[in-house]
């Protein structure tokens, strides 16, 4: 019996730490596994994945809370603290479980890639960019931010539009991918900055806004925004600098610039005002008003508005016959239409971009994304 007594707590201690020992043995594996990542997971994802590891190796979060101003290392601190007081087994378990599923996901992308989509271009991440029955098709393809434009799909949609407009293509389409437009500038590009980056932030953004707009008042062959969903911001603005503009029925319009403590860009302050009016234009720009896919038609920002229903269908049918048009003659035509205009277009991308600079050095526009992220923080 006393034997028996040792014997059995002996067993369970061992059976307790070989378990352990393929835990930690899984785990470990699980940090080389993320390491080899190719696709960013995105921010909300990241911070779980650092919250949980944190939560495995030194147990609940036992550091002082970051102060508001600190975006990343708040951030990090919540998502920890969030987690309470989950062992650091389950933390493990948890955190192994999500990157397997990660894994999963980018090796599942992986195959698909392997039979690409007839004349897809090759070279981008945030964006796809197919050639076929003489349309390019620029689509933003990050469907988990709603498609916010971060530093490097700037980047991609000008490199995009520099080989649009060079390539064998009649018109050239932007569109988006899952049930967004796009949200506009990723707010993140905001957050991993040092206080004393803030200058060089805002000059080098400046320089980076510039240049995308640019490349909408130069593109030499019509341009076509086929908008599938909300748009907001950026996304917004530049839609004048289209030649056409398609909506579903379920798309929306917004530029929060002021409640973000920001100002217009995409040579909106110019154009918006000339196309509605500037009654109109002061409301979207100045005060925020979101309008509805009917209502941006009616104001004359949106060409024709679809049926979700039938959107895609509608369009398309539409663009391929647009595409079969004489391809130097639509160009010819574009530039002619654009030439009256396009040094006053480059004047007003220019002071946008200055006047841009200057809030996004300010207080106000600090203390306005502050705000933002702390209201989002709590839903």
């Amino acid at each position: 019996r006393r034997a028996q007594a040792v014997c059995i707590p002996a067993i369970h201690l061992h059976m307790t730490a070989a378990t352990m020992q393929v835990s930690q043995k899984h785990f470990e594996k699980a940090q080389e596994q993320l390491k080899l990542l190719k696709k960013d997971p995105g921010n909300e994802t990241k911070l779980k994945l650092y919250a949980l590891f944190k939560q495995a190796t030194e147990g609940p979060c036992s550091s002082p809370k970051p102060g508001m101003l600190d975006f990343v290392k708040k951030a990090k601190w919540d998502a920890w603290n969030s987690l309470g007081n989950l062992s650091q087994d389950n933390a493990r378990q948890k955190y192994t479980e999500l990157v397997s599923s990660l894994v999963s996901a980018e090796s599942a992308d992986q195959k698909k890639d392997a039979s690409p989509e007839e004349g897809r271009h090759d070279g981008y991440e945030t964006i796809l960019v197919t050639t076929k029955n003489s349309i390019t098709k620029i689509m933003f393809n990050r469907p988990d931010r709603k498609n916010a434009i971060n530093h490097k799909m700037y980047r991609e949609i000008i490199k995009a539009l520099e080989e649009a407009g060079k390539d064998d293509s009649t018109i050239a389409v932007i569109t988006g991918s899952g049930d967004y437009y796009s949200s506009g500038n990723d707010l993140n590009n905001f957050t991993n900055i040092q206080s004393g980056e803030m200058k060089k932030m805002a000059e080098d953004g400046a320089v980076l806004l510039k240049e995308f707009v640019d490349h909408f008042i130069d593109f030499p062959k019509p341009l076509i925004a086929v908008v599938n969903g909300p748009a907001i911001g950026i996304c917004v603005t530049v839609l004048g600098l289209c030649d056409i503009v398609y909506a579903s029925d379920r798309a929306t319009f917004h530029c929060p610039f002021s409640q973000l403590g920001q100002s217009p860009e995409g040579c909106s302050s110019y154009l918006f005002p000339k196309i509605m009016g500037l009654a109109k234009a002061s409301e979207i720009l100045l005060f925020n008003k979101k309008l509805t896919a009917a209502e941006a038609c009616a104001q004359g920002l949106v060409t024709e508005v679809f049926p979700d229903r039938t959107f895609e269908k509608e369009v398309w049918a539409r663009l391929e016959a647009y595409a079969s048009l004489p391809k130097n003659s639509l160009a010819v035509s574009k530039q002619l239409l654009r030439s009256m205009e396009k040094e006053k277009l480059h004047a007003v991308n220019s002071k946008e971009c200055e006047v841009l600079k200057e809030r996004w050095l300010s207080d106000e526009c600090l203390n306005a994304i502050v705000s933002f992220f702390q209201k989002k923080s709590k839903l």
